[in-house]
């Protein structure tokens, strides 16, 4: 399976740019990952305070969903740098390497744009939230702008990663979808 292959991870080469971009997103991929252990702890905490000590919980419960779903949202570029997003390879593998190479800057491209949109309209909700200042309407009363701020952030590093993947396959530093011509 090609997924499996050394090529498992995007090349960077000896190119800056591609060099900095993969840093950050391993960055992202381990505050991914931290923040998925401290939502761990925090439901540690919550089961010993509701069910041990038969005590309430106030900020636990928000705490850890947004906490989820923030890793969620800043592990993106990490897992798209690994090419751990699910895909399915066959239809490349059939193509020529010409035409796999073409199929390879479109898929990137029309990401790239999704992606763009995306980080559009998440910044411009996350910047309603702060300018409102809005709170969650919980008794712990969050501010919003805080755990929406994962929105733009994470999507604008998987831009970042596109843009990377897309600048490598056309400097020919990365195989397009990380197969090798045979």
């Amino acid at each position: 399976m090609a997924g499996q292959s050394s090529a498992a991870v995007a090349n960077t080469g000896n190119n800056p740019f591609l060099k900095a971009v993969a840093a950050i997103s391993t960055v992202a991929g381990w505050c991914s990952a931290g923040m998925i252990v401290l939502a761990v702890g925090i439901t540690c905490q919550m089961i010993v305070v509701r069910f041990v000590l038969n005590g309430s919980t106030i900020w636990q419960t928000e705490a850890v969903i947004y906490l989820v779903v923030a890793a969620t949202l800043v592990g993106l570029p990490y897992v798209q740098r690994l090419r751990g997003h699910v895909n399915v390879d066959l239809f490349p593998l059939s193509l020529p390497p010409k035409a796999r190479f073409v199929l390879s800057i479109f898929t990137l491209s029309l990401s790239s744009a999704i992606i763009a949109v995306m980080l559009y309209y998440g910044y411009e909700y996350w910047h309603f939230a702060w300018d409102r200042g809005w709170r969650s309407d919980t008794v712990w009363g969050v501010r919003l702008w805080i755990p929406y701020l994962s929105i733009p952030i994470g999507f604008g590093l998987l831009l970042l990663q596109l843009i990377a993947d897309l600048v490598a396959v056309i400097l020919k530093i990365d195989a397009p979808f990380g197969l090798e011509d045979a």
